[in-house]
């Protein structure tokens, strides 16, 4: 639909001046001169996120207009803050940025039925499975900070969990999408309870032994409660019986006050939230710190490139929500949660549009993993929740989580496109794609 695309492009037009201004201003406040590379970065993006759109233009032409340009502003953003703290990093970031690009274009061109992965469960099963656990695999995990979550294979580093989330997405949606019906209806009664049938609760026991084996071992609260998360709620959106989601919610609750009792790293996490200021320079430093920027940016913030006022550790991982609070203020935060809240809508009206279950279920598992990031992130940042180590989507500095949720978002367009192609064409051809 041309009119879908005419809008994508002007947004992302939009985007890219809003990107380039920023980081004028970002130099400005820096060190009062415009940046001598301001038009070759101008082009850069230009280039960057219109071979997106191109993209979305021939593979996908009647895909969701407003995801692409979100998760554009979102990247830009991220990069304009990552490179006022450390260049370095903004020049590792920009590389990882034309990778994820390149891994969106190329799975909508790879991917052109979404109902192609639902063949291949059990092998994403599998794959999803060994990417959790590779961490464990001595020789090639690696601890940083204190989670073993990354993997190094040679000069190539990156963090498995972040590919496993998508894979284990695929899995969950065309495992209920099969099995949907007879989760619903199968009945097991206990007492004056009727639970569902033990049988079918199997894949949800599974997933709650390998997040306590992730909480455990590689000590990563974060992806816990996402993965965790992720599966009752997909199963709740599947066979609407709530009970799926009291009985998942007591197991991980077990588990989390068992993991507490049981483990120092995560009697520490819990402490820190509960009271930072037992240990102001040293373990309750960095939420300190993080509170201290984002009272110092106010409602208006201090301005691009005019932050930096206080030092906060990790500030472009896990903290770069406090600096972008710091320097945009109130207002500068509550759009960038905006700006989240329209990806997740529009991901679940793209699921709500979808005709089969896998495609449905699919479409809300990726919204979701975006929406579960991004709220367990910042409700750490916020003290809402014990903080975690988990990336905000699109902004935070990272290789592996930025080229990941490419990925993640060109399946939601390729859902988006082909619901409308569906809806565009006779019932007999319907059927067929």
């Amino acid at each position: 639909m041309t009119n879908r695309r005419n809008t994508e492009l002007g947004l992302m037009l939009l985007v890219v001046f809003i990107t380039a201004g920023a980081y004028v201003l970002a130099s400005l406040g820096a060190d009062a001169q415009i940046p001598a590379n301001v038009i070759p970065f101008l082009l850069i993006v230009l280039g960057l996120l219109i071979g997106a759109h191109v993209a979305v233009r021939k593979l996908a032409p009647n895909a969701d207009p407003i995801l692409l340009p979100m998760v554009a502003l979102l990247n830009g953003l991220g990069y304009v803050v990552i490179a006022g703290l450390n260049e370095k990093l903004a020049a590792a970031q920009a590389s990882w940025t034309a990778i994820g690009i390149i891994g969106f274009v190329a799975t909508l061109w790879i991917v052109k039925r979404p109902r192609d992965l639902e063949r291949y469960r059990y092998t994403f099963a599998l794959l999803g499975i060994v990417l959790l656990l590779l961490p464990l695999v001595p020789g090639i995990g690696k601890s940083v900070g204190g989670s073993r979550i990354w993997v190094s294979l040679g000069p190539i580093n990156f963090q498995p969990g972040e590919i496993a989330k998508v894979v284990l997405a695929i899995f969950f949606a065309a495992y209920l999408a099969d099995q949907r019906e007879l989760i619903a209806t199968s009945q097991w009664k206990v007492g004056p309870f009727r639970l569902p049938d033990p049988k079918y609760l199997g894949p949800v026991l599974i997933a709650w032994g390998f997040t306590l084996v992730v909480m455990f071992y590689e000590k990563d609260l974060g992806s816990s409660l996402l993965f965790f998360t992720l599966l009752l709620v997909m199963v709740w959106v599947a066979t609407q019986r709530t009970s799926f989601l009291v009985i998942g919610s007591g197991l991980f609750a077990g588990g989390a006050w068992f993991a507490w009792k049981s483990f120092d790293h995560v009697q520490l996490r819990v402490d820190i939230w509960l009271d930072p200021w037992k240990d102001p320079s040293g373990s309750g430093y960095q939420i300190i710190q993080g509170m201290f920027a984002m009272a110092f940016g106010g409602v208006t913030g201090t301005g691009l490139g005019l932050g930096g006022n206080v030092r906060i550790p990790a500030a472009e991982n896990d903290f770069i929500f406090a600096v972008i609070a710091e320097e945009l203020g109130l207002f500068g935060a509550a759009l960038v949660i905006m700006a989240y809240m329209l990806i997740v809508g529009s991901g679940l009206r793209i699921a709500s549009q979808a005709e089969h279950a896998f495609d449905k279920l699919l479409a809300t598992g990726l919204s979701l993993l975006v929406g579960l990031q991004a709220f367990i992130i910042l409700a750490g940042v916020l003290r809402v929740l014990p903080l975690t180590g988990v990336a905000l989507p699109f902004i935070s500095y990272g290789g592996s989580s930025l080229v990941v949720n490419y990925v993640l978002l060109a399946l939601l367009l390729r859902i988006s496109d082909q619901n409308v192609r569906k809806a565009q064409m006779p019932d007999a051809e319907a059927v067929a794609v």
